[in-house]
């Protein structure tokens, strides 16, 4: 494990988006295909608009790993960058981003969102049905 600043660093590797950036993406159109792996009931309270609702939180069993099946074909099927939405960022991202990598998808092309949905500053931009 690796120590930064007194912390243990996580034990996998990702590629991390800090907020701030993303949400230049956002507004900047850039060609994104955004899975969201919360819960269907946390999706509806909060999610980015244009996100895939996945369902797949915690991504542990086969089962949840399927739900991101239909990610990985809009995946495959476009360019753009992968970006993973999690409820805090932590290893149930780094579960989706490892399954979807392994589907096939460059892992140039996969981020997670750093801190996760419950962490996203700009509250004003999250679309919420409920």
């Amino acid at each position: 494990m690796v120590f930064l600043f007194g912390m243990a660093a996580p034990a996998f590797a990702a590629n991390y988006v800090k907020p701030a950036v993303f949400k230049q993406w956002l507004r900047s159109d850039k060609s994104m295909i955004l899975v969201d792996i919360q819960p269907s009931e946390d999706f509806l309270e909060q999610h980015f608009k244009g996100s895939i609702m996945t369902d797949a939180y915690p991504v542990i069993t086969g089962e949840d790993k399927r739900r991101l099946d239909p990610a990985v074909k809009k995946a495959k099927a476009s360019k753009g960058d992968v970006v993973i939405i999690c409820p805090r960022g932590r290893t149930s991202a780094s579960n989706a981003y490892d399954y979807l990598k392994a589907q096939g998808i460059p892992e140039n092309r996969l981020f997670i969102l750093e801190g996760g949905i419950d962490g996203w500053p700009y509250k004003e931009m999250l679309v919420r049905e409920k």
